[in-house]
């Protein structure tokens, strides 16, 4: 009886294996599998991107387990380095006139009770940023300062989920920043015309037609 409840528990086991495993070509036990081995062909390939982002200036950071390129910032900042200007503190930089320095800068990113401009920029060293905790940002690193809030986005742009790829998927991974599609002191995104759109014209069959 013994033997036979043996050979029953192994013609189970052999049937469960035998259909749980597939190793047939291009066949993957789990979708993280798949994921895998098709990353690891396309990192294998001869295909790059550089080619299509080869006209901006890139620096490579590396964020957690991810390593990859993003546009270089301070080169971009018209106004840059602010300390040319910013010789003096805050308080002695404030004036009368109705025309101030950042007239053209409206800062919509939230309430004032939430939100001013020391909340990011550095009083004491404008050339660089600071957290909500006081540690100094480079401004090339700027997606530290919104990771503070908004953490949800910054967990998927760092794996590639949020945010716009500059050469597509083939390696080198190069990434935009929060900043190159967000303005910072006002990052909702406005409504605007598409680039390309249908004009023709769609015949209305019940056009003429009395109702």
């Amino acid at each position: 009886m013994n033997r036979k409840n043996d050979i029953y528990i192994l013609a189970c086991l052999f049937v469960s294996v035998f259909f749980s495993c597939k190793h047939g070509e291009g066949e993957y036990h789990s979708l993280h599998d798949k994921i895998q081995a098709e990353s690891k062909i396309h990192q294998d390939s001869t295909l790059s991107s550089e080619a299509f982002f080869n006209h901006i200036k890139t620096i490579e950071i590396t964020e957690g387990e991810h390593t990859f390129l993003i546009p270089e910032r301070k080169s971009q900042i018209k106004s840059f380095a602010c300390i040319e200007c910013h010789t003096e503190p805050l308080d002695k930089l404030k004036s009368k006139d109705i025309k101030k320095a950042h007239w053209d800068i409206t800062l919509s990113h939230a309430n004032s009770n939430t939100m001013n401009c020391a909340t990011c920029h550095n009083a004491n060293d404008m050339n660089n940023l600071n957290t909500l905790t006081g540690i100094q940002v480079d401004f090339n690193s700027s997606y530290k300062l919104c990771a503070q809030c908004h953490s949800s986005q910054f967990e998927d742009w760092k794996g590639g989920a949020h945010g716009k790829r500059i050469g597509g998927w083939a390696p080198p991974r190069a990434s935009f920043t929060c900043v190159n599609c967000h303005n910072p002191h006002s990052p909702s995104i406005e409504s605007r015309w598409p680039s390309r759109f249908n004009t023709e014209q769609i015949d209305d069959p019940h056009e003429g037609l009395e109702h």
